[in-house]
């Protein structure tokens, strides 16, 4: 299958957002690749192959993770595609400086196709999916059979699948679709994220039979230049 070439993105965007591409020698890219390697090795048995990133509320960094953590999963050389799930407030179409005009919405309700759809960046192994036209339903959306499908024909064709979804707290759309995925990464940001609300997300996660891998603590100084740090476990 060939899709087609990335549309020309504005540098500030990829500076702002793409550290691991930008700067692949930081602190905070190698925090990247550990969460990778953490990612890998959190289950032996069962290949991790779909993974939704989400939060317990907005601001958290959880797009920006998705889009990190897509981009150093491809560069290990993995065929990724990044999917903006985040029907509510979709921002992947921003960081990489793509149109939204197809997408997600657009593929699951068979106007486009995911080759049409899907733009890969800077010749790499990276795709991405925006999130497209946002619907008047969303949970419906995600929890379709559509979706099953969707996600059945990117697996033949990617080795990775990484979707940015709304944040837990907001809506049911992030336990819907964590219930179709093989697993989750919760996002919370150091001095942001209420503690209450990090628990409430991690039940709500776990009661919606979600594999949660593990918390992205985002934000969190521990020295001069290193922002974000990984602990495992459920």
């Amino acid at each position: 299958m060939v899709f087609k070439k990335e549309k020309k993105a504005k540098v500030s965007d990829f500076k702002r957002k793409l550290v691991v591409k930008n700067d692949p020698k930081s602190p905070v890219s190698e925090q990247y690749r550990t969460i990778r390697t953490n990612i890998q090795f959190s289950t032996l048995d069962n290949e991790i192959r779909t993974l939704m990133v989400t939060s317990s509320g907005p601001g958290e960094g959880k797009s920006t993770t998705a889009a990190n953590l897509a981009t150093v999963f491809a560069q290990q050389g993995n065929k990724v595609l990044l999917v903006d799930a985040d029907m509510r407030k979709p921002t992947v179409h921003y960081t990489f400086s793509l149109g939204n005009t197809f997408g997600l919405t657009t593929v699951l309700t068979k106007q486009s196709n995911l080759h049409d759809s899907t733009t890969q960046i800077d010749s790499s192994n990276l795709y991405v999916l925006p999130c497209g036209p946002v619907p008047p339903n969303p949970a419906e959306v995600i929890s379709s059979r559509a979706m099953d499908e969707l996600m059945e024909t990117a697996l033949n064709e990617f080795d990775m699948i990484i979707f940015d979804s709304p944040p837990v707290l907001v809506v049911t759309d992030a336990q819907l679709l964590a219930n179709k995925c093989d697993g989750t990464i919760l996002v919370v940001s150091s001095n942001f994220t209420e503690k209450e609300n990090a628990v409430k997300a991690k039940e709500q996660l776990t009661t919606s039979k979600a594999k949660l891998l593990g918390v992205i603590l985002n934000n969190k100084k521990q020295d001069k230049s290193q922002y974000y740090y990984y602990y495992g476990g459920k």
